[in-house]
């Protein structure tokens, strides 16, 4: 279903060999960062990957990160409920127009998690997590405008999404609800998702979805932080390894002319002060973004081994078992000179590119096959697996 301004230059249908309807590459070449994509037929056999029951349950423990959001049609008042909640929350809620989401469930699932398969065209440090939406009919969360990438794919039911291509569209926020809605929105184009359906979104389009029916939706969202989140980071990163003797001065100074004036002479002594700003090398710049985007953004974090294995301990283990990566730990790495580094929630670990390719390239690994990388990479291995960040399971 299209209405609008549609052009047929952004639906395509998905194929066994190409999900996203075309190869990757022409995908970012065409569409990332860049304008909508709606794929028909993307994931046809994904939408039963966790029943509402589940899902329900999920938000009712203390860890996870849920919502319900509320729309009175008559009023066109939006009321949102932070979790976790009770069972019997639920029962209370009306018999439309609510939506319940929870983030991170690709962390608490399996079957959710595989959905992220798909998406190994981009970095896996890109992605950030797949919220789930259960909704009743016409539930949703209003007008809205997201500042990051996201693939929004149905599961169960159906759901209608309206987007506003326009760059010129207007972006202001209503100041008379808690979430950031929109307080104009004229769609451009206007589709019904079935289940299996995707859409891609790049920063900065306006959307809104409504449920038809009861429906669930799937919504892989990338992680894109803000500038002054990056500059915030990357300062305290910076101020952790300055030296107390190091500070503001003005042996030269002169007679002020002006109280409390600061002056071009003033500012260029700042500008002294903060020498990493302007001469900040690679090799810092590598380390702090490598820590900065492997840390959990919500505070979530693995539990270390209650008795943590040797070196001897986990090469004898090894060769039996397989290693399972904490669903809450992030990898990346870079090439360092000849080899790696390897960053895992916020720590820096030297290794082979081998090793680090491996471990971020799949979430279980067979003990065997990391064995055989040699006693380097068991010293990494044995930091990960006493940290909680890769678990051991015995094979059956």
């Amino acid at each position: 279903m299209k209405r609008g301004h549609v052009s047929s230059a952004i639906e395509v249908h998905a194929t066994r060999k190409q999900p996203l309807g075309m190869p990757p590459a022409r995908f970012l070449r065409d569409f990332w960062q860049k304008r909508p994509l709606l794929i028909r037929g993307a994931f046809p056999h994904f939408h039963n990957a966790i029943s509402p029951e589940d899902l329900a349950g999920l938000a009712c423990e203390e860890a996870a990160l849920s919502r319900v959001v509320l729309h009175d049609v008559k009023r066109d008042r939006w009321t949102l409920r932070n979790g976790p909640f009770a069972e019997s929350d639920f029962a209370k809620l009306p018999k439309t127009c609510w939506t319940l989401l929870v983030q991170d469930v690709d962390k608490w699932d399996m079957d959710v998690a595989t959905l992220l398969d798909a998406f190994a065209f981009v970095p896996s440090w890109r992605v950030d997590d797949v919220m789930v939406s259960y909704a009743t009919d016409g539930g949703g969360v209003g007008a809205h405008v997201d500042q990051y990438d996201v693939f929004l794919v149905q599961g169960r039911g159906k759901r209608r999404w309206r987007i506003n291509t326009d760059p010129r569209a207007p972006k202001d926020f209503r100041d008379d609800a808690e979430l950031k809605l929109l307080r104009e929105f004229a769609p451009t184009h206007d589709w019904i998702l079935e289940p299996g359906d995707a859409l891609y979104l790049p920063p900065g389009v306006p959307h809104e979805g409504t449920s038809i029916g009861e429906c669930m939706t799937f919504s892989v969202g990338m992680r894109a932080p803000s500038q002054a989140e990056l500059l915030l980071d990357f300062s305290e990163f910076l101020a952790e390894r300055l030296d107390e003797s190091q500070r503001y001065s003005d042996p030269e100074l002169h007679l002020s002319r002006h109280a409390g004036e600061i002056d071009a002479a003033a500012l260029a002594r700042v500008r002294t002060a903060l020498p990493q700003f302007s001469r900040i090398d690679n090799a810092a710049l590598l380390r702090w973004f490598g820590g900065f985007i492997t840390r959990y953004r919500s505070g979530h974090s693995a539990l270390p081994m209650a008795r943590p294995l040797t070196a001897a301990q986990l090469a004898a283990k090894l060769p039996g078992v397989r290693l399972l990566r904490n669903p809450f730990s992030r990898f990346a790495w870079a090439r360092h000179g000849r080899s790696a580094l390897l960053f895992v929630a916020g720590e820096s670990h030297a290794c082979s590119v081998a090793l680090a390719q491996a471990l971020c390239a799949r979430r279980e690994h067979a003990g065997a096959a990391l064995a055989r990388m040699g006693t380097h990479a068991h010293a990494t291995l044995e930091a990960l697996v006493n940290a909680g960040h890769l678990r051991l399971i015995t094979r059956r």
